[in-house]
């Protein structure tokens, strides 16, 4: 079958419900038994068929009754305003699924135990990342304030470094882990402080990650 080619490289930032670390991401059950969680990113080099993709923002806010792969879920999406009718179909597109290799990112993966998509709002993005540093913030006014800060030592308050290297995910392929404090009031409202984070540089397209 052939799909439209199209790739997204550029920071993400992700925060969910779970104590730091993330059971998801070694294939074990979430801490609290239920998954809610936001992503974001920010591309900075991109596109869809002949649709530039540069510059475009998006959010997402997810929630699951129960762990990811048991289904149920519910998503709702924010493109930035600043995105064209065309870049807003792509990421929209993309982020749902399509036009992607069965299996090869997580957004197709995602798709498949997501029972409910919310209507998409189309707002301004504020997005600030700093990998190397841990250090992030994601907000969307009246909808979504993100801060990642790096996990700190609990008798000493350094900072403490993680980094996790999945060499076949369908996600990223290194990723910094941090921790974060989410509020949204959306669709889809989610609301904790001091959970997992993580930092990633994304390369996702047709065929999955670089």
């Amino acid at each position: 079958m052939a799909y439209v080619d199209w790739r997204i490289r550029g920071p993400e930032i992700s925060n969910c419900n779970c104590d730091w670390g993330c059971p998801c991401q070694f294939n074990a059950l979430p801490t609290k038994g239920d998954c809610r969680a936001m992503t974001a990113m920010s591309i900075e080099e991109g596109h869809f068929g002949d649709t530039s993709l540069n510059g475009v923002k998006w959010v997402g806010m997810f929630a699951w009754p129960k762990a990811i792969h048991e289904g149920g879920g519910e998503a709702f999406v924010v493109v930035d305003s600043a995105a064209s009718p065309a870049q807003r179909e792509a990421i929209l597109t993309i982020l749902s699924g399509g036009e992607t290799e069965p299996g090869a990112t997580i957004f197709n993966v995602f798709s498949t135990v997501i029972d409910h998509m919310h209507e998409p709002a189309f707002l301004p993005i504020t997005f600030e990342a700093d990998i190397e540093r841990r250090q992030a913030r994601v907000l969307v006014g009246g909808v979504i304030d993100t801060a990642v800060e790096p996990i700190r030592n609990p008798v000493t308050g350094d900072e403490h470094r993680a980094r996790v290297s999945l060499p076949n995910g369908f996600e990223y392929k290194v990723a910094e882990f941090a921790s974060g404090t989410t509020n949204a009031d959306g669709p889809v409202a989610l609301g904790w402080a001091s959970s997992h984070a993580h930092l990633a540089m994304l390369d996702l397209s047709t065929h999955g990650a670089a």
